[in-house]
This record gives structure tokens, C-alpha cells and sequence, in this order.
């Protein structure tokens, strides 16, 4: 019998995809399963101080490090983490590279088709930052600029939503190519996050600045969707933290600010598993 080649290319293409799918389900391991395993593998950020970056001794270090932390030990078990680009996070987790996301993920409608997000625990606004010489005080100043952004991320759609209609957008692989890209004067500007101007700051003192605010953000944990044994346990261990005072406490060692006040809840972005 003699099977026609689309056919045939059908019935590979959709055992491959099955494949796929079955390994990514496999390689998905519960919350208990990590328990007996002994390890949690975290997908963080690398390169994005001071949420999460490896420091000098080659160690991951910052904010969400801390807090991964903190909840490897709240689960009885070591803590692995496995630095991600931007736009890798979410793969990484839903084909079970990765047990869990504490990576600044800025909670957005987007990424909540694709992941579970826990409650925020931490805060983020996304600003346009430019050189002190280039005048801009509104999206409208802005109009012909090549602006550069982490591809994949919320300043990527901040400043997309924003000026993506007048300026050019640039997109780099991660926070450091980004940066680099204002620096060495292949972009104009660049949409960062609130500590965009320390890091530029450091390299070329006194030279850029803060420009126009576009947008207030909060950052949850990323787990599956559906699988309600992660969220639950991310949830109970926020609540914990930010009760026995460990939050505010890493909150004011990294950001030097006092614990955010957060939403009870966001549209269309639910932070537990119905």
C-alpha cells in the first residue's frame, strides 16, 4: 500500500510533535517528586543586577536569588539555579528545563496564557532612559529614535505599546546587550527597569538619566499552568515571607526601598489555580 507524501509528512510531523509534548510532560516534576529528588532547579536571570546576575566568584547572586533561596529551604531541599535569557524563561519552564521561575517575571496578560503566576512579590516600573544631552519628556519627543529593549520582555512591550508607532524599536538578547547598546551609541535610548540608571551610571557617571515613566509592573513567580501543588506551595511561602518580615528585609537589601505595597489581585492575570 502506498501512502501519498503529504500524508506521510502528516503522520511524521504529528508523532514528532507527540513525542515532544510526552518528553516535556516527563521531564515535569511535582512538588513532592522535588522533595524525594532532594534538588530544585530554578530558572533565574544572569545578567539583570540587582534582581538576579552572577557576582564576581561566579556565584548567582541578587534579589530573586535570595528569595529562591529562601524557598529551596522552605521545601527541605538544595538550590540549583539555571540563569536564562529573557526570552528562554518561559520555555525553559514549560518543557520542564527548569522546576520553577523566580526570573523578574513582570506579570503581564501575555505570559498568563502561558504560565502560572503566584502572587506578586515584588515591584517594578519601566522607564525610557537616554542621554542627558537628548530632550525627552513625553512619548511624543521621542518620535525617529532607535530605542533598544531586552527582546521578550516587559520593556519590550511597555515601550512597544507606547512609541512602537513613532520610534524604531531595537531588540537585544538580554539586559547587558541592551545596555551595551546605549553605551556604545548603536540605539538612542533604551526602555529599562528601575535600576537601569545605576548600571548606566556605573559606566559612564553622570552621562544618562531617567526620561519618561511608561509603566508600573509586579513580579510573581512562574509556575505550569494547572499544576496546583507549585502554585500553592509559592503562594504559602509568600505569605510566610512577607509576614515574618524576610521580604521587606531582602526587598531593602537589594532595592533599598521599603516593601512594596502590593494588588490583591490583576485583571485578567489569576495568582492561584482554579
Amino acid at each position: 500500500m502506498q501512502i501519498n507524501r503529504r500524508k506521510f509528512l502528516g503522520i511524521a510531523f504529528a508523532t514528532a510533535a507527540f513525542a515532544t509534548i510526552g518528553a516535556a510532560a516527563a521531564s515535569a516534576a511535582t512538588v513532592e517528586e522535588i522533595k524525594a529528588k532532594g534538588t530544585l532547579v530554578v530558572g533565574i536571570q544572569g545578567d539583570n543586577a540587582p534582581w538576579g546576575f552572577v557576582n564576581t566568584s561566579g556565584k548567582q547572586d541578587g534579589f530573586d536569588a535570595d528569595i529562591a533561596t529562601l524557598f529551596a529551604k522552605e521545601l527541605g531541599v538544595k538550590v540549583e539555579f539555571q540563569p536564562l535569557a529573557v526570552a528562554n524563561r518561559i520555555p525553559a519552564l514549560t518543557t520542564g528545563k527548569v522546576d520553577i521561575l523566580f526570573a523578574t517575571m513582570a506579570m503581564t496578560e501575555d505570559r498568563a496564557k502561558s504560565i502560572q503566576y503566584s502572587k506578586p512579590y515584588a515591584a517594578n516600573t519601566i522607564s525610557l532612559y537616554a542621554a542627558k544631552a537628548d530632550a525627552a519628556k513625553a512619548p511624543a519627543d521621542v518620535a525617529g529614535w532607535e530605542i533598544g529593549v531586552p527582546k521578550s520582555s516587559s520593556q519590550d512591550k511597555a515601550v512597544t505599546d507606547a512609541v512602537g508607532s513613532t520610534a524604531t524599536i531595537r531588540r537585544f538578547d538580554d539586559d547587558a546587550a541592551t545596555i551595551q547598546a546605549l553605551i556604545s551609541g548603536q540605539v538612542k535610548a533604551v526602555g529599562g527597569n528601575q535600576f537601569y540608571g545605576q548600571r548606566l551610571d556605573t559606566a559612564s557617571a553622570g552621562t544618562y538619566e531617567r526620561k519618561i515613566d511608561f509603566l508600573k509592573t509586579y513580579n510573581g513567580v512562574g509556575t505550569r499552568l494547572g499544576e496546583k501543588d507549585w502554585n500553592e506551595a509559592a503562594n504559602s511561602f509568600i505569605d510566610k515571607i512577607k509576614a515574618s518580615g524576610e521580604l521587606a528585609a531582602i526587598t531593602k537589601k537589594w532595592m533599598g526601598i521599603d516593601l512594596p505595597t502590593f494588588p490583591e489581585s490583576i485583571p485578567n492575570i489569576p495568582f492561584t489555580v482554579k
